[in-house]
């Protein structure tokens, strides 16, 4: 059975930093993390290719947020910095056993089979 368990998240103010962590069960080819704000739609926020590592980062976290992978552990992380009060959602992890954009990982959550249930993420100004 597919699992992906998300924590780390809380309440920080603006400046401050947070570690998302995911542990996944079973092989994924693509894993990231998307958040959704109340009354905004779904964004991808950073995916990475599980076997060769390349990222690709929404504009709005570049320079501030690093997802990383421990294979060991079975752990994808975002690493957040410099958090912001727009950063404020709830932040969930997905996964794919396939690299479903012409053979690549992406940003659209449609091509995410797998999702968790999402940690909530709160930045004061």
């Amino acid at each position: 059975q597919v699992q992906l368990v998300e924590s780390g998240g809380g309440s920080v103010q603006a400046g401050g930093s947070l570690r998302l962590s995911c542990a996944a069960s079973g092989y994924f080819a693509c894993m990231g993390w998307f958040r959704q704000a109340p009354g905004k739609e779904r964004e991808g926020v950073a995916t990475i290719d599980t076997g060769g590592g390349s990222t690709l980062y929404a504009d709005s976290v570049k320079g501030r947020f690093t997802i990383s992978q421990d294979n060991a552990e079975n752990t994808l992380y975002l690493h957040m910095n410099e958090l912001k009060p727009e950063d404020t959602a709830m932040y969930y992890c997905a996964a794919d056993r396939y690299r479903k954009w012409s053979g690549r990982c992406s940003m659209l959550s449609a091509t995410f089979g797998y999702w968790g249930q999402g940690t909530q993420v709160t930045v004061s100004s």
